[in-house]
């Protein structure tokens, strides 16, 4: 997968703290973008590569509920919360909404750092994901109805016997449907079809 740019949004209602996070993750060759409010982040274009660090309390708009809209609008970024009031109950209840990590202020630079390094591997992992289910399903919708009815057999286990009972057809028309098949979706053996079929969230038939 081609390496994608990411970019740390950093959410905070006090200036110095924006500008101190910011001067320390674009000096270790971090891409960042700041926002005074949650409001702010959420009225701003979001790329899938990258993400959150967001204050906890904020005027306005909370961090807790800042991560609540994102999961309504859609937004998958990984998020970490800051807190500067050592609240466990805070700590728990943003975890428990799907935070990543949780650090309290005042935090030592590495803390950090390895913090939001952990946070865009794991986007990273997503996005490379995302990518390999989207090329697998684009593969299979490829396949005409009568190949996605024999890759389904085929995940299954079935025999070129079997599937030719069930399909009402010859062994023979089956084995070479399963090479187109196999070529359509560039593996060789049935293991890696196998693979690739859970890869795209699909049994392989035909709706």
């Amino acid at each position: 997968m081609m390496e994608v740019a990411q970019t740390v949004h950093i959410v905070d209602d006090d200036e110095g703290v924006r500008l101190s996070i910011d001067f320390l993750l674009k000096s270790e060759g971090m891409a960042t973008a700041i926002y005074a409010s949650a409001q702010q982040l959420l009225n701003a274009p979001l790329s899938p590569a990258g993400c959150i660090l967001t204050d906890f309390r904020m005027p306005g708009m909370t961090g807790l509920e800042l991560q609540a809209r994102l999961a309504e609008d859609g937004v998958h970024l990984p998020v970490i919360v800051m807190t500067g009031f050592g609240d466990v109950s805070a700590a728990v209840q943003a975890m428990k909404a799907g935070a990543l990590d949780f650090i309290e202020k005042p935090f030592a630079d590495d803390q950090l750092l390895t913090a939001l390094q952990r946070a865009l591997e794991d986007n990273r992992r997503a996005l490379g994901s995302a990518c390999i289910t989207k090329t697998a399903a684009n593969l299979i919708a490829a396949l005409t109805p009568r190949e996605r009815e024999v890759l389904g057999l085929l995940s299954e286990g079935r025999s070129n016997k079997e599937m030719a009972r069930l399909l009402g057809t010859s062994p023979r028309t089956i084995d070479v449907h399963r090479a187109r098949v196999l070529r359509k979706l560039n593996v060789e053996t049935l293991p890696d079809l196998v693979r690739l079929v859970l890869a795209a969230g699909s049994s392989g038939q035909s709706s």
